[in-house]
């Protein structure tokens, strides 16, 4: 069995797409032999009604990094990734077993993702491939082009234009090996592993390797082969599945118009090597077929709370394992092996260890279905709910835009439609950190990306403002009342080390008002033995004790002081500080009250 590791950075792909590892003979029908198969007239009729569904992804290149001005399209609705490399598109038309997503971008060859669409948000990333040259071809000439890794295709010198007419000249070719032993091969691939095979029935696949090549004439035209023109194509078996590859196999290219595989053709085992003909170029795909059902998963913990953002993973005797990210509504789904005993997982994320966080067999199913599982509570795994206020520069609710809560190496993001958002996640007992990073669609603004600490379980970062314009800011809310602002050119902040006022190192920050308050002034006495880290209220008197104050301008007593203040960044000069701050207090009359609030500022000495 391949073993699949958990995909560290951001990977919400919402399908199961199993690797079969037993039968190595070509697809003959359902089951190789079984009753026989009810195949629709036309393949479209396998992905049921047109439905209505919300869309949020990312787009990143080989390195992880978010790639920026890719167009994506879901049916007739397109949109633009912005500088975080995500996209929102929101009542998008799809099908109730069937959704597909492009991605374009002039350097990379096409992308796509397919899925069996949920009712929340359904999350996506796109790895694209950069056009990178492999080889220069000319036409008339049989010529064969090899890459570092061993696959090649060999090419008869005929090519053709997009409109049919015939090619002279130099031809690049791209290329790029898709090994599945690659942890980001899911990311990369397009599509999923879904096929209509030569009957026009619907398999999922078993890949034991894809080849991306792409034609480019001196021009940077498309190409292709010329009618009646053959390819031969290599593509390697990666030293782990050469124990399950069979002498023959299935070749599939991907439908970049209708976003699924098709059957066409066999490859061969020489060596450890697959070896094909094809007459035209895409994604070509070595797969063994499987018959399948579409799985939805909803997963909650033991009081019937939705988890969202979890890895499901299902494994088969038979077929091994692939997984998928849970929603916003704790749901995933996708094609599994039908009329089969399946194992499912629950993970959290690879920061918090490998083990799984439940386990238990669930089917075998025999037709689209529905399962909830339940994850047993876990004193090293906490769930947290983060929420606040999401606001553009003039202090309205953001209406189109989105917040990403950055956990360890998992980022979580969290559509904005009216002003709110709530992101829900579980995190590692040892590590209570996190940052968030709002963005504005409508005016093109974000925030800076600023480090809170949780307040568990519950952590209200109340208002955070898109004003990219904006360095630093003080922010803080009494009694769910008007947000008091403090802006860059009113704030000062002075770090000392070994202040004879504090009797050691020390933090003051203040800021001048902006017409809603007079002033903000904290104060502090830190640790020094380290100096970030969660301060409760500072007793002045006690030379000994650290903590934070900021009892002058808002009228904090001494007595009843609960606040709790976590210093998660202290910069050099130049650098940004970072504090939040939640919890009760007395005034100086007696009075109760909450606060909450937030510091971003860069340091002045």
């Amino acid at each position: 069995m391949i073993n699949i590791k958990k995909f560290p950075n951001l990977i919400l792909m919402l399908f199961f797409s199993l690797l079969t590892v037993t039968s190595c003979q070509k697809d003959d029908g359902p089951g190789g032999g079984g009753p026989e198969e009810n195949i629709p007239d036309t393949f479209s009729e396998y992905f049921g009604n047109s439905v209505s569904r919300n869309f949020l992804g990312n787009v990143i290149d080989t390195n992880k990094n978010p790639i920026e001005g890719v167009t994506i399209t879901i049916g007739n609705q397109t949109a633009l990734t912005d500088n975080n490399g995500v996209f929102i598109l929101n009542n998008a038309t799809v099908n109730e077993r069937f959704g597909y997503i492009k991605a374009e971008k002039t350097g990379y060859i096409h992308g796509s993702r397919s899925v069996v669409p949920s009712n929340g948000t359904n999350k996506v990333t796109i790895m694209l491939l950069e056009t990178t040259v492999v080889g220069t071809v000319s036409s008339g000439t049989p010529e064969t082009v090899t890459a570092n890794d061993g696959s090649s295709v060999s090419f008869d010198g005929n090519f053709t234009k997009e409109d049919g007419s015939s090619y002279s000249g130099s031809v690049d070719v791209i290329m790029h090996h898709l090994d599945p032993a690659d942890e980001d091969m899911p990311m990369q691939m397009p599509g999923m592993l879904y096929a209509e095979n030569e009957e026009g029935a619907e398999r999922m696949l078993q890949t034991l390797g894809m080849l991306a090549v792409e034609l480019r004439g001196s021009g940077g035209e498309d190409l292709n082969l010329a009618e009646g023109s053959t390819s031969e194509i290599k593509i390697p078996v990666d030293a782990s599945l050469m124990g399950i590859a069979p002498a023959t196999i299935p070749l599939w290219y991907f439908d970049e118009v209708n976003g699924y595989w098709k059957e066409e053709g066999v490859a061969t085992l020489q060596g450890n090597m697959y070896v094909g003909t094809v007459s035209h170029f895409s994604f070509w795909n070595c797969d063994i077929p499987a018959e399948a059902i579409t799985l939805c998963v909803t997963v909650t913990d033991e009081d019937n709370n939705t988890l969202n953002n979890l890895y499901v993973t299902i494994t088969s005797a038979t077929f091994g394992t692939r997984g998928g990210y849970a929603n916003d509504n704790g749901e995933v789904c996708g094609f599994v092996p039908s009329d089969e005993s399946l194992v499912l997982n629950v993970y959290s994320y690879n920061v918090c260890g490998e083990n799984a966080l439940h386990t238990e067999t669930v089917g075998p199913f025999s037709s689209d279905s529905s399962i909830s599982v339940i994850v047993p509570d876990n004193p090293d795994i906490i769930q947290e709910t983060v929420v606040g206020t999401f606001n553009t520069c003039d202090d309205n609710a953001v209406t189109d835009g989105y917040v990403q809560v950055t956990y360890g190496n998992q980022s979580f993001t969290d559509a904005v439609t009216d002003g709110t958002f709530e992101v829900n996640l579980l995190r590692c007992n040892e590590n209570n950190e996190f940052t968030i990073k709002g963005s504005d669609y409508v005016n093109l603004q974000t925030t800076d990306s600023i480090s809170y600490t949780f307040t568990t379980p519950f952590t209200d970062i109340g208002v955070i403002t898109a004003c990219n314009s904006i360095t630093e800011f003080i922010q803080y809310t009494i009694d769910d009342g008007e947000t008091a602002f403090f802006i860059s050119d009113n704030i000062t902040a002075n770090f000392y080390t070994d202040s004879p006022n504090t009797n050691g190192p020390s933090l003051d920050i203040y800021g001048n008002g902006d017409g809603q308050t007079t002033c903000f002034y904290l104060f502090s006495r830190l640790d020094e033995a380290s100096y970030e880290g969660t301060y409760d209220y500072l007793d002045w008197n006690d030379i000994n004790d650290t903590g934070f104050n900021i009892t002058e301008c808002i009228g904090m007593a001494d007595t009843n002081n609960n606040v709790i203040y976590n210093l998660t960044t202290l910069g050099d000069v130049g650098e940004y500080i970072d504090i939040n701050f939640s919890g009760s207090y007395e005034d100086w009359n007696g009075g109760s009250h909450t606060i909450n609030g937030t510091i971003h500022v860069l340091r002045d000495n």
